[in-house]
């Protein structure tokens, strides 16, 4: 009798861990595979660049440059923020401890790359960025709170990527202007991406007490300050080229200045409700537009 009951109370256990796994299997997939659109895009971007920069690219630190990319986005899912457990329902119940390693492994490969040329700080430079932005900084009863301020998320995270691509693809340069012009012209396309992407996270990010531009200048003010953003760093960009500062990349400058512009009309509007149709044309504008960058140009140059 003893021996039945705990047969039963063995196999009883079994089916709950199963039923847990199961239960914690989509939510952990979903989790895991939410940033690679991003890191690719990071990676090409890197490229893009390079390109720009008229350097030789290193595909390597391209490579690497995407894993930190995915490793530090889905870090930030994965600690699993205020806002970030109604923005992203569908990540609740993921397994957080499977996640955390699959980012240190990541992070740690595209490190060991990148310190190779000398760019562990820039390596770095994103998950620290990242933590004073979430936590802030400490000096005695003095606190300085990064989040929650107006507009602060979008320039951390433009100045942050726009600093870790421009650095990375022109490291082997000695004259600094035409790197910090790729840091101008990425950290403006990347205040403005992240803003689009507020507009989907507006109540979220209301009960979080995070002051998005889209909650507090509302859409059409928003709208505004984007386009004025992305025509000035188009501008200074082909400023840039016809003084041979940076290299003539028609495909590049003439598709971003136009999918920018689409993307900037079409995506500046509530979409809390986004339907698949919505998430698609987001996905393919903002994060696919590197990947369309790269086939345009290599489907013409290999025309010419």
């Amino acid at each position: 009798m003893n021996t039945n009951s705990n047969l039963n109370h063995n196999y009883n256990n079994k089916i709950i861990i199963s039923t847990d796994i199961y239960k914690n299997l989509f939510p952990t997939i979903n989790l895991l595979k939410s940033s690679v659109l991003v890191s690719i895009s990071g990676a090409l971007r890197i490229y893009i660049a390079s390109l720009l920069l008229l350097v030789n690219m290193n595909i390597l630190n391209c490579l690497a440059g995407g894993l930190i990319v995915y490793a530090v986005y889905t870090l930030d899912r994965a600690l699993e923020s205020t806002e970030d457990t109604i923005n992203r329902s569908e990540l609740n119940g993921a397994n957080k401890k499977l996640a955390l390693f699959v980012c240190l492994s990541t992070f740690a490969i595209g490190c060991y790359i990148l310190n190779a040329s000398g760019l562990l700080l820039i390596a770095l430079m994103p998950l620290i960025a990242g933590y004073l932005y979430s936590k802030g900084l400490n000096f005695g009863k003095i606190k300085l709170k990064l989040k929650g301020g107006l507009g602060v998320k979008n320039l951390v995270v433009g100045i942050t990527w726009g600093t870790f691509i421009a650095s990375i693809a022109g490291v082997e340069l000695e004259n600094i202007l035409p790197v910090f012009l790729v840091f101008l012209y990425y950290g403006s396309k990347l205040f403005i991406n992240s803003t689009i992407y507020d507009f989907k996270d507006v109540k979220g990010d209301l009960m979080a007490g995070i002051k998005t531009l889209p909650v507090s200048l509302g859409e059409k003010n928003t709208r505004k300050l984007l386009l004025t953003l992305h025509v000035g760093s188009h501008l200074l960009l082909i400023s840039a080229i016809l003084m041979h500062l940076l290299a003539f990349e028609p495909v590049i400058v003439i598709y971003s200045f136009f999918i920018g512009l689409l993307y900037v009309f079409r995506l500046t509007n509530n979409r809390e409700n986004e339907k698949t149709w919505g998430k698609i044309e987001r996905l393919f504008l903002v994060d696919g537009e590197s990947g369309s960058i790269v086939y345009l140009r290599t489907a013409i140059t290999s025309l010419i």
